[in-house]
């Protein structure tokens, strides 16, 4: 009877066993690039370094332009036309470089509603495809994001395309958003980048727009987690959705904030992330900012679903040149 119970407990702990064996098991990308890491040194081999946002622009404050995809196939207002979604991309990327941008964010802008994290694999497929021949035909850094906040997908997509940063809406911390609530995954994002090796610097929204953040943390303690507990390369300040303008004094705290618990050289950037114009980006790098993004003032008649207008780039540029000089 003994020797029975004992063989029962014993069969009990070699399933359990199993089980947790089974849920920690590595999925094939895991596989594949563990066996990649061991080829290349084993498993004390050191994490890839990744170049610093600050080094990757020619601007010292760069100007950062959107590229808003149309609605990509799979989508609700998707016509179907994959040739036409390209073209409009590449058109528009063309047109920011020939303005004198910086660099430019590709982004599923059209895709609405979103997905709250993971979008389909057709969504990847699509973004890659279009991503691959933005990234051939510019010669600007290029980020990517992946609506609404499905950083794994857009940094797998950076990497795939050789891009230089990734925009992530919540990379830490808790958003009440029309996708319902949003969770940070930072710890997801961090150790996917190391395991793929990809130099892919994350650019992270700190009370990102279009959101309500969850609790009572200011901004600037939430740029602070950001980059000290999410480990982000960057920060974005934005105003309360698309093209709304940006509250300075919230740029203000962050760029303090950051100022204050970090060194010159490894102080990340603070980006303002909506509502900058012509008439605005001088004082934006007033307040500290060391860069903007800037979508719908770039636009046709300002506005945000028609195609990038050159001249309206090269307006905001030299703006921007022009408070330079003044320093």
């Amino acid at each position: 009877m003994e020797s029975r119970q004992n063989s029962g407990d014993a069969t009990a702990v070699a399933l359990e066993d199993e089980r947790l064996t089974l849920r920690q098991r590595p999925t094939p990308l895991a596989l594949t690039m563990s066996a990649m890491i061991y080829l290349a040194g084993g498993a004390s081999a050191a994490m890839p370094t990744v170049t610093p946002l600050r080094t990757r622009f020619d601007a010292d404050r760069p100007v950062i332009g959107m590229v808003h995809l149309p609605p990509l196939p799979g989508t609700p207002a998707c016509d179907g036309d994959r040739d036409a979604v390209r073209t409009r991309a590449l058109e528009d990327a063309r047109r920011l470089e020939a303005g004198g941008i910086d660099g430019l964010v590709l982004e599923n802008f059209g895709d609405a509603p979103f997905h709250p994290d993971d979008v389909p694999k057709h969504t990847v497929a699509e973004m890659t495809a279009v991503a691959t021949e933005v990234t051939d035909a510019v010669d600007v850094p290029v980020g990517i994001n992946v609506l609404r906040n499905d950083a794994d997908a857009a940094l797998s997509v950076a990497a795939a395309v050789d891009a230089d940063f990734v925009r992530v809406n919540v990379h830490v911390g808790t958003a009440a958003t029309d996708q319902g609530v949003l969770e940070g995954r930072a710890h997801e994002t961090l150790r996917l980048r190391d395991r793929i090796d990809a130099d892919v610097a994350i650019l992270a929204d700190v009370h990102v727009k279009h959101a309500t953040p969850v609790g009572d943390r200011s901004i600037d303690r939430a740029a602070l987690e950001a980059v000290e507990r999410g480990r982000a390369d960057g920060v974005i300040v934005s105003g309360p959705g698309t093209g709304a303008e940006t509250a300075l004094e919230a740029v203000e705290r962050v760029a303090d904030a950051l100022s204050e618990r970090c060194s010159d050289d490894s102080e990340p950037p603070v980006f303002v992330g909506s509502g900058v114009t012509t008439d605005t980006v001088a004082d934006c790098f007033a307040a500290g900012a060391d860069g903007v993004i800037v979508g719908t003032a770039l636009k046709e008649g300002a506005e945000t679903t028609n195609p990038v207008s050159s001249e309206r780039v090269g307006d905001l540029v030299a703006a921007r040149d022009a408070d330079s000089s003044a320093d």
